[in-house]
């Protein structure tokens, strides 16, 4: 039986497979948190050989946030039960650091207690006047 040689179809594991000089680090603000992230070049190239149309919309800490709270939501409709959420969140008037019981909505202001509180009355007393 003959030795076959793959090796000579196989790429070089240290060079890339594709040019990466078409590609440049781009600089993109996170829909969740708000803060800028790099969308390297590298990654550019996963996504384009992977025909990956759209950029990133979310760092990685809250793209690994909203996995988790994709695997929470759907164990909890596997097992029927309602789990208690407690989502930390930073509010949108005071930019203190709170906990609410649900998960905020893209785009939406989430706000602590105190500052809730406040907006809620405020609105309720300019509604009777």
């Amino acid at each position: 039986m003959a030795d076959r040689n793959y090796s000579s179809t196989l790429t070089d594991p240290d060079e890339p497979p594709e040019d990466t000089a078409a590609f440049e680090d781009k600089t993109i603000r996170c829909i969740g948190c708000s803060d800028d992230f790099v969308w390297s070049a590298g990654e550019q190239l996963f996504y384009a050989q992977k025909d990956l149309l759209n950029p990133p919309k979310r760092c990685k800490p809250c793209k690994q946030a909203k996995t988790r709270r994709l695997a929470d939501i759907a164990i909890a409709h596997a097992t029927g039960k309602k789990q208690r959420v407690d989502v930390r969140t930073q509010c949108a008037n005071c930019s203190k650091s709170t906990t609410v019981p649900f998960f905020p909505s893209q785009g939406r202001p989430v706000y602590c207690r105190e500052c809730y509180l406040v907006i809620k009355n405020g609105h309720a007393n300019g509604a009777n006047a």
